[in-house]
């Protein structure tokens, strides 16, 4: 089957775009013939099969469909999941004004701007491609006037060191060199390519005090220029100063032999494959009762090392550092996400293991350099650490010693988590989380990517067979300790029971560390064939004290990524959600606009804001709302 279609001059750059700050010439309207998988069947696993043709992440010439509203078929479901990860080159250097399509911005809806991070390409000039988390860094900033109801739309790359190594400076042209931590280059150099660590900025963003950051999962942040959106440059959060070595935390448990490998490593993972010795986690906390940034580190050594090293650092609004706490645990873990509460930092274990045949070919460069780990589902619990967040916390109670879960759950990204007292003292801790569980979770596989191949395969993400149990979903993990008995227990279980593929749980952030009322994620309606659990196309709304559950869904073939709270009163679900819908098979972005209240009714849509064809944009991560003091 082959489908002809000549491309519309609304691709065309207005003057105002370049395409990674090179001016662009309006191109020529290009006509494409693009041969489409062909189907010996209905189902999507067989839309994905091996001889499909063109099925890359940058795949230049899919076909554009002039309607949202086509049946939910395989291959529109196969190239819908494709269109969520094709590359923009374009930068907006100039900020333009957002139509209103639908609705209107409100006049309560306080000045302030939206900004999202997430990569923005995936395929180079030379036939390579990478995983969607080693895509180049790509922030779009919403800014938002209150009093017109205007949204301006900007979107730039990172000017990371990884951008300037791997862009010609004169024609732009992009060339990968440097694989990421989940990928491997088609024709890349392999002995020898030891830079596997390459900061690249695209999963968080974070305005606190004068300051803009888009961090990454492995190095220190980017600042950004918040009006222009130029890359001011690495930021040094964690070196920048320090405290006393007395207000440092017990480091642990000695071990002669960690000590000694550690002592080996560091020069190596420094000095040979580039690593900074300690990397920063992209996932943040805002403690707004306190007015605090808290982040928090890892060291470069812990990914090959049984032992986990966690450095938390807060922060005033002038970036002074406050207090600093070091924990050393003896299990081997990765973090991607954590909580606080009011005397506590919560790290919810997810235990790897080294994977020796794996770490052979990744250093040779045969294979992604994550397939050094895996998962180690050898104990059928997860452990919970309550790590004490200040010095002066009196507790009897062994932070070094977890208290186990009673199930494997892999922990992707935490909502938020606080603490109560009972009459007597008793300390319980409850946290709101997606996880997913061990027996799904793959490395090598996230989103689908292939990176034998270069493909995308959304029946990873879409499966079948009574498995769907195993992929994200909100849960509820509830940590009771007595003293007096000296007993400890923890359950983790579906959050209201609400058991649909979710993800990206978000909060009122004045909330942030103590007792809520009202979760927000993205999740999926279940009304798709082929893509029924992921991408998401609903946000829910979950009253977590009386157990009522409510839903908002765009339309057929759009897709939603994370949404974000924007305060308006003294209710804490007095406000409005933000999130980008993705129409990919009409190739737009929209900036919706919701109520939080009236999420689950016909009038939770307040506006949608058309972003122009040519700026359409892949998935971002993550977002943050910088509301205009």
């Amino acid at each position: 089957m082959a489908m002809t279609l000549r491309l519309s001059s609304s691709l065309f750059f207005p003057p105002s775009i370049t395409t990674c700050g090179k001016p662009q010439p309006p191109p020529l309207v290009p006509l494409w013939t693009h041969h489409s998988p062909s189907l010996s069947s209905t189902t999507l696993r067989r839309v994905v099969s091996p001889s499909t043709s063109v099925t890359t992440l940058d795949s230049p010439v899919p076909p554009v469909v002039t309607t949202d509203d086509d049946d939910d078929d395989a291959v529109s479901a196969f190239w819908d999941y494709q269109f969520l990860f094709v590359s923009q080159r374009a930068e907006s250097v100039t900020p333009i004004s957002l139509r209103v399509v639908e609705g209107a911005i409100p006049a309560d809806f306080q000045s302030g701007t939206y900004y999202l991070a997430g990569p923005g390409l995936f395929t180079d000039d030379h036939g390579s491609t990478v995983h969607p988390l080693d895509g180049h860094g790509y922030i779009r900033a919403f800014s938002v006037d209150g009093s017109s109801g205007e949204v301006r739309f900007s979107a730039r790359y990172v000017a990371t060191e990884a951008r300037m190594e791997e862009q010609e400076e004169t024609s732009g042209r992009w060339r990968f060199t440097h694989r990421g931590p989940f990928s491997v280059l088609k024709g890349g150099k392999k002995i020898g390519n030891v830079k596997v660590m390459k900061n690249v900025a695209n999963t968080s963003v974070v305005k606190w005090g004068p300051r803009l950051l888009c961090l990454w999962e492995g190095g220190f942040p980017y600042e950004i220029a918040q009006g222009t959106l130029d890359t001011i440059g690495l930021f040094d959060v964690i070196d920048a100063q320090d405290l006393p070595v007395q207000d440092r935390v017990d480091r642990g448990w000695p071990n002669l032999f960690l000590d000694i490998a550690t002592r080996f490593l560091k020069p190596v993972l420094h000095g040979v494959f580039q690593m900074p010795p300690k990397r920063l986690l992209s996932h943040y906390k805002i403690d707004a009762r306190r007015n605090r940034l808290i982040i928090v580190s890892c060291n470069s050594e812990d990914m090959l090392l049984p032992r986990s090293n966690f450095t938390f650092y807060e922060f005033d609004t002038n970036f002074k550092l406050l207090t600093k706490r070091e924990f050393s645990i003896p299990e081997h873990l990765m973090i991607h996400d954590w909580a606080f509460t009011d005397t506590h930092y919560l790290i919810f274990g997810n235990r790897i293991r080294l994977d020796v045949p794996g770490s052979l070919l990744a250093v040779f460069g045969f294979s992604p350099m994550i397939s050094a780990l895996s998962v180690d589902s050898r104990r059928p619990t997860s452990p919970v650490y309550l790590l004490p967040r200040f010095s002066d916390e009196k507790s009897h109670r062994d932070w070094r010693v977890p208290v186990e879960a009673p199930s494997q759950h892999w922990l992707i990204h935490a909502g938020n988590a606080f603490e109560q007292r009972d009459s007597a003292g008793n300390l319980e801790i409850k946290m709101y989380a997606a996880a997913c569980s061990y027996q799904w979770f793959n490395f090598q596989k996230m989103f689908g990517y292939d990176w034998q191949s270069g493909k995308l395969d959304p029946t990873f993400m879409n499966p079948r067979d009574g498995r769907e149990k195993l992929l994200p979903h909100l849960v509820q993990v509830t940590v009771a300790l007595n003293e007096k008995r000296g007993s400890e227990e923890c359950s983790i279980e579906p959050l209201n029971q609400w058991n649909r593929s979710s993800d990206f749980p978000a909060i009122n952030p004045e909330f942030a560390g103590t007792q809520n009322k009202f979760i927000y994620a993205s999740t999926c309606s279940g009304s798709r064939r082929f893509l029924p659990h992921f991408p998401f196309d609903s946000v829910t709304k979950i009253n977590v004290q009386d157990g009522v559950v409510t839903t908002w869904t765009t339309r057929r073939r759009r897709f939603v990524g994370e949404p974000i709270f924007v305060p308006k009163g003294t209710d804490e679900d007095d406000g409005y959600l933000l999130l980008v819908e993705y129409a990919v098979s009409i190739q737009r972005c929209y900036l919706v606009v919701l109520d939080a209240k009236s999420i689950g009714n016909a009038d939770a849509l307040v506006a949608r804001l058309e972003v122009p064809r040519n700026l359409n944009f892949p998935l971002g991560f993550h977002g943050f709302w910088a509301a205009t003091k």
